[in-house]
């Protein structure tokens, strides 16, 4: 058994270099990475890529920029394995990783997808606890050893406040093919990935130990849309189709969750003073739109 680790590549060559060293670094060597780039400028990462001496490792250049979705669903495409990673090329897997998530899945055959630990990092590689990652945090069921769920009890949960990290996951190859990538999402593209599954009966296999380092840094695309609404308004979009879908399939609580989303309001309250310290009156706008309205 081999899992897939999709790499879609537009970023800061020097962290893609750490990033791939560190799936090259992996104890169990049942790997494959695959980096798609999405016609980054600079040629020199992919000639980089292409010197490595590894028959695991491929690399593909798009013909044109895919942008976020396009490219993850590229990446999806070129998925050969049962069970693929969709990593960040400024994350970082620790070395028990392939090794953790390849017994989890032996242990656990039937599951949609698993989430192990993660460890949040800053620009430059220390450890970090920005308060989105904090609440994160306090959100994520606390188990001694690996945790099954799904359903409502599952859905409820993340629509509360999304603490899950979608590099570091773990998919079934079958199963997010199933639901493909919503081109409409980029910020909540992961999370409306989730919701599809756990509608269809998926589960998720939640796993203690810390297996992944996150990159949390201002250039990120969820920091800088956050910081103009644009985030916001497309998690409104997100939370009103959810609604809707959740009464649909009777789950009442989950659907007076999403009609709330009082985590995603609180954490646009917290970029509001910045909008309107920094005369950013679209910006602010929208914030609080989405802070006070229905």
């Amino acid at each position: 058994m081999t899992i897939d680790i999709m790499m879609p590549f537009y970023g800061d060559p020097a962290l893609f270099r750490r990033a791939v060293e560190s799936v090259m670094a992996q104890t169990d060597p049942g790997w494959r990475l695959v980096v798609v780039d999405d016609v980054y400028p600079d040629p020199a990462p992919g000639e980089w890529l292409r010197g490595i001496d590894d028959a695991r490792i491929r690399y593909v250049r798009n013909e044109t920029n895919l942008g976020v979705s396009g490219n993850f669903s590229r990446c999806l495409e070129l998925v050969e394995s049962d069970h693929f990673v969709l990593m960040g090329c400024d994350d970082l897997l620790e070395p028990g990783y392939v090794e953790r998530i390849r017994a989890a899945i032996a242990e656990h055959p039937t599951a949609s997808y698993f989430q192990p630990g993660v460890t949040v990092v800053d620009d430059a590689g220390r450890p970090a606890s920005p308060l989105p990652d904090r609440v994160k945090g306090f959100s994520r069921p606390h188990r001694s050893g690996a945790a099954i769920l799904s359903g409502e009890k599952l859905a409820s949960s993340l629509l509360r406040g999304n603490w899950t990290y979608f590099p570091s996951i773990c998919w079934s190859t079958e199963v997010v093919r199933q639901y493909g990538f919503a081109e409409d999402f980029e910020v909540v593209l992961d999370l409306a990935l989730q919701r599809e599954i756990i509608r269809g009966g998926g589960s998720l296999v939640v796993l203690p130990e810390r297996l992944f380092r996150y990159r949390r840094h201002a250039g990120s695309v969820s920091s800088w849309s956050a910081k103009d609404g644009t985030r916001f308004a497309e998690e409104r979009a997100f939370f009103a189709s959810a609604q809707k879908l959740m009464r649909d399939a009777g789950w009442r609580h989950a659907a007076r969750v999403a009609r709330v989303h009082l985590s995603s309001r609180l954490n646009a309250a917290t970029k509001l003073p910045g909008a309107l310290g920094g005369r950013n009156p679209a910006g602010a706008r929208s914030l609080a739109r989405h802070v006070f309205g229905p």
